[in-house]
């Protein structure tokens, strides 16, 4: 086989310790390295000294990164996804697999994953810690609930938003053993004040010491996290400063708000130059049907292991811009309701969220302003077909069909 690379590197990493095996003209040479900083820094000087130009090591968990932190400078890094380069089943050791990992590279048979630059990767952390502490935020909220129940206070079954202003001042007077259901509805705000009857009925209950307690307990965890998830976004506004114009462009997007616009940013960037077409794109999300073919048929398929969190933005903006399609009709919204009938719920939803990121592509690659094909672009589409069909089926029925232009 050609060599492209005469001098690189394969890298094996684990938690403690990096087997580096080095490739050149000269010969084959294997060394192992520990993980700490200055053992990091011994293994650049090492690659240095035997002028290595490309390296190569697995994304494996997260100890790929801070060999890439360091290296990143010096050297063209490719992390592979681990599952691209197994070797043969047989003898398997450390060094062995450096061994394979090197030769993979240097005759250029790695696929090197997307690896975004530092800024793109410390604004991915941030958008990550939040998502992760919103979620948990809905999980405490969740155990509220549990203990209301448990106490026969039915508040969720009046108001929606059980930890809203309305909900927590009534929440706060429970923890503190106050049993006047009137005074409690009486602290309704907005709308929740025309169900003040409804309220004193669902506030009366039997709120056990106990539950006093673990009432108190998650309402202060409830306000610790929205403190930590306001300063995160105040953290991830400043880093997304110089691109509000994109956050803006997104946000044009039915179902798409400036929380989904940061976080599909903060995954993918904004240079789209560096995926060939939007179908390059989608399929490096994983946002697009899978492939299953054999003998001439095709089989379902999954569309297999993306990226969670991008995947989990787009199809949350998906049914959003399905539920904004009861009040305003929108391209999304048709897509959906014309595929759930025959493809179910989860396919259709993904389906809509193929079309968003398309849209997003090329938007972000031509500047352009999202302009919604409307609802009835599909109908105009296949007009003709539609009218067809519509005359044979009525044709069935008995009924003489004379069409004529309306004016």
């Amino acid at each position: 086989m050609q060599t492209l690379h005469e001098r690189c590197c394969g890298l094996d990493v684990h938690k403690k310790t990096v087997v580096a095996c080095v490739i050149t003209p000269e010969g084959q040479e294997t060394q192992t390295f520990g993980t700490m900083t200055f053992d990091l820094l011994k293994l650049s000087d090492w690659l240095t000294e035997r002028g290595v130009t490309h390296v190569a090591m697995e994304s494996s968990g997260v100890y790929w990164r801070p060999i890439y932190n360091l290296l990143e400078d010096s050297f063209t890094l490719v992390v592979v996804n681990a599952r691209h380069m197994h070797a043969v089943p047989g003898r398997k050791t450390d060094v062995k697999d450096a061994e394979w990992i090197a030769d993979l590279l240097r005759h250029g048979l790695l696929k090197a994953s997307f690896i975004p630059n530092r800024w793109q990767r410390e604004l991915r952390e941030l958008v990550r810690y939040r998502k992760t502490l919103v979620e948990e935020r809905s999980r405490l909220v969740t155990r509220v609930q549990k203990v209301l129940e448990s106490a026969n206070i039915k508040i969720g079954d009046v108001i929606t938003n059980v930890v809203g202003k309305s909900g927590r001042a009534m929440l706060l007077e429970l923890a503190a053993g106050s049993e006047d259901v009137a005074a409690m509805a009486d602290l309704a705000l907005g709308t929740a004040k025309a169900k003040r009857p409804q309220l004193q009925q669902a506030l009366a209950g039997s709120v056990g010491p106990h539950q006093r307690f673990m009432l108190q307990s998650q309402i202060r965890l409830i306000e610790q996290l929205e403190a930590e998830i306001e300063a995160i976004t105040a953290q991830v506004e400043e880093g997304m400063r110089p691109f509000q114009a994109a956050v803006a462009l997104l946000d044009e997007i039915p179902g798409v708000g400036p929380r989904t616009a940061e976080q599909v940013l903060a995954e993918t960037g904004i240079d789209m130059t560096r995926f060939k077409t939007s179908a390059h794109f989608a399929s490096w999300a994983r946002v697009c049907p899978g492939n299953n073919q054999s003998g001439g048929r095709r089989r379902q398929a999954t569309t297999g292991q993306g990226n969670p969190y991008l995947r989990t933005a787009l199809i949350e903006a998906a049914l959003g811009a399905v539920r904004a399609g009861r009040r305003q009709p929108n391209f999304f919204s048709a897509r959906y309701h014309r595929l759930v009938v025959r493809r179910g719920s989860q396919r259709a939803a993904m389906a809509v969220a193929h079309s968003m990121l398309v849209a997003i592509y090329r938007m972000l690659l031509d500047g352009a302003h999202f302009q919604d094909l409307g609802p009835d672009h599909f109908d105009e589409r296949r007009k003709e077909s539609l009218v067809r069909n519509s005359v044979r089926k009525l044709q069935e029925l008995g009924f003489k069909v004379t069409l004529e232009e309306a004016a």
